[in-house]
């Protein structure tokens, strides 16, 4: 179905994974995390308990790391506008969902707005922590349109994950309008090696790539210590890779209109 007006998508993020993603006057939120400001310390305990630990080198559990949030939100809950619906990569990780973004779960799991729009969602694999279910997005909605070939018009939201071949079926099935990726390099040391946990700016350009995004727009990539790639570091590899000018960046609170 050809697109019946020329769809909308704005951008504000707040921290993190989490953003308002504005498509067609319909707010969706991105993995809602709100209670921190800058400097706090997350206790991880909870989720390093359900790990086998001896798999990456431990004879026993250690004492758990900490998560350190080096930039708080841009917005707080009671400065959002209303939301519609929220997408949830995975709930087990307190970066990507903490006690205040969970207030935002309940009522609002229908994915049918008050004019009658329609939003098909796809999740998507991801390749995260060892443990765990995290899964990407793909929305699509009759006003997107079709591309010359027939594919749907689309966005993805990739969720935490690092490059994996599985994701080169998206560009297969979509033409992606709008690419939103967790990048900054997340990892983690064990015994046995360092464990990347997302994608570093490398794999962000050869995923964009192989499914084809007309634009990318990296987040999650400078609020914890974990990151291990900041702007600075992505903006080098980006313009080593040709890539910059597919490259639409965002600020913490201002929204970016994308197209």
């Amino acid at each position: 179905m050809a697109a019946t007006s020329k769809p909308t998508l704005t951008i504000t993020h707040v921290t993190t994974a989490t953003a308002i993603l504005n498509i067609d006057g319909v707010n969706f939120l991105t993995d809602p995390f709100f209670g921190a400001i800058e400097g706090t310390e997350y206790d991880s305990t909870a989720v390093w308990e359900q790990v086998d630990l001896k798999q990456f080198g431990f004879e026993s559990i250690p004492p758990p790391p900490h998560l350190i949030n080096k930039q708080g939100p841009a917005l707080q809950l009671n400065e959002l506008p209303p939301i519609d619906a929220v997408l949830l990569s995975h709930e087990d990780h307190l970066d990507n969902l903490d006690p205040e973004g969970r207030k935002l779960l309940d009522g609002r799991k229908v994915f049918t707005t008050v004019d009658g729009k329609v939003y098909r969602i796809t999740g998507t694999p991801c390749k995260h922590f060892p443990i765990g279910e995290v899964t990407g997005f793909v929305l699509e909605t009759d006003s997107f349109g079709l591309d010359a070939s027939g594919k749907p018009n689309a966005i993805y939201f990739s969720g935490d994950t690092v490059y994996i071949d599985e994701l080169r079926e998206i560009g297969k099935r979509w033409h992606i309008t709008a690419a939103i990726f967790n990048l900054g390099n997340a990892t983690f040391d064990f015994p046995t090696g360092p464990i990347q946990i997302t994608m570093d700016g490398k794999q962000a350009v050869q995923l964009a790539r192989d499914i084809g995004a007309d634009v990318m727009v990296p987040i999650h990539f400078e609020s914890w210590e974990h990151f291990k790639e900041g702007r600075a570091e992505l903006e080098e590899v980006f313009a080593q890779e040709g890539f910059l000018d597919k490259v639409c960046w965002t600020a913490p609170g201002v929204p970016k209109v994308v197209f």
